[in-house]
């Protein structure tokens, strides 16, 4: 696979905009971990490969076991999450799969991220299924290859 054109974050001298956006939800008080595990969720859903391998890199580097990071895509189902960890998946599909729902984001799923995360945690993590988004909307269309930089 090659890509059709290098990131358009770069062809328009975006890529530290970008980048700070996404520096700036892990100042929101959610661990890496959880962070992590909602970039690599909304990645999964999108088929966002070059994300994905990011989100699978960063949470190997931060510890995680081959279980938790094999079983993101099969998390309810999988006895290795937290409840809080859960609340926040929850909140990833919802968000990244906001058409699929005739509302959105269900005030159930959203009561059961609040239930874990106070207002400026819910924002930091609603930052990263943003920001993950965008950036599987950059290197989706172009198809930007995994594993190599920006």
């Amino acid at each position: 696979m090659q890509a059709r054109i290098a990131n358009p974050a770069m062809i328009l001298d975006a890529g530290g905009a970008v980048q700070e956006l996404y520096k700036s939800v892990y100042k929101g008080g959610v661990s890496q971990t959880i962070l992590e595990l909602v970039h690599l969720r909304a990645s999964q859903i999108n088929g966002c490969a070059p994300c994905v391998l990011s989100g699978l890199s960063s949470l190997r580097k931060a510890g995680e076991s081959e279980e938790r990071i094999g079983l993101v895509s099969a998390w309810r189902e999988a006895p290795f999450f937290t409840e809080e960890e859960k609340a926040a998946l929850a909140l990833t599909e919802a968000a990244t799969r906001i058409a699929d729902g005739a509302d959105g984001v269900s005030d159930a799923v959203w009561d059961g991220a609040a239930q874990f995360f106070d207002e400026k945690q819910l924002a930091a993590i609603v930052m990263m299924i943003a920001v993950t988004n965008l950036f599987n909307r950059l290197n989706g269309p172009t198809r930007q290859v995994a594993g190599q930089a920006w």
